[in-house]
């Protein structure tokens, strides 16, 4: 009688804990109100349209300034100088009823990429068009695999502002990892992402109605961001 109690308190030690339910845990507070708020203003920047430059300062090379037109319709424009050819040659992204387009400014003619859906190809992706365009829908998408929290403007920038990672191992990354700005009307204030900055620069002016091409559609190849090589066939003067 005198080794039951201390048989029956070993049994209850060596009781097998509960197992694992399998439900994660809850995650933080904030963090989750951080992912619906950032929703929310994306959705609202796809609602806004309007005209708007920005400064732009590049992982490398100089400063310059970004024009956003973003029209009734739903088509727009992009403007980014000295991106094509080595620095050389001014271009513009641009979507309407007919197609989206590479533009030479100024008016120097347009060629069509594809289907005003389709993705940017990337010999032609200017890249500063995506927080403006396809990135919003990424942002407004609650199953996309993004990590998001507040975050301090960049030094310039006004705004609420949120840091954005991917929780995906995959290479594809649906956007770019960084910082994103808005005003509480969905305008775009700052981002900072792998291609540099943007910082909105004055105010925002009204939207057109619809985007217009800035030169007539030709035929040929797109230009491209990298300088022409020199042809190796081409001889030295002898002059």
């Amino acid at each position: 009688m005198l080794s039951l109690p201390a048989l029956l308190t070993g049994c209850t030690a060596d009781a097998p804990k509960p197992a694992p339910t399998g439900v994660p845990d809850p995650v933080p507070a904030e963090v989750d109100g951080a992912r619906d708020e950032l929703a929310a203003l994306a959705a609202a920047a796809q609602d806004r349209h309007l005209t708007a430059r920005y400064v732009f300062s590049p992982a490398d090379g100089p400063s310059r300034t970004v024009t956003l037109t973003s029209a009734n319709d739903g088509t727009w424009r992009v403007d980014l100088p000295g991106w094509g050819q080595g620095g050389t040659v001014d271009v513009a992204l641009a979507t309407t009823a007919d197609g989206l387009f590479q533009c030479v400014l100024p008016a120097a003619g347009c060629v069509r990429l594809g289907d005003p859906d389709d993705s940017v190809p990337r010999r032609a992706d200017l890249r500063v068009q995506h927080p403006f365009t396809d990135w919003l829908e990424v942002l407004t998408d609650r199953r996309a695999p993004l990590a998001v929290s507040p975050a301090t403007p960049p030094p310039g920038a006004t705004g609420q502002c949120y840091s954005v990672d991917t929780t995906s191992a995959s290479l594809n990354a649906p956007l770019d990892v960084g910082i994103y700005c808005y005003r509480p009307d969905g305008t775009p204030t700052a981002v900072r992402a792998g291609f540099g900055t943007l910082e909105l620069a004055g105010e925002p002016g009204p939207a057109p109605a619809t985007v217009q091409l800035p030169g007539p559609v030709t035929d040929g190849e797109p230009v491209r961001r990298e300088a022409p090589s020199a042809d190796p066939s081409a001889s030295p003067s002898t002059s």
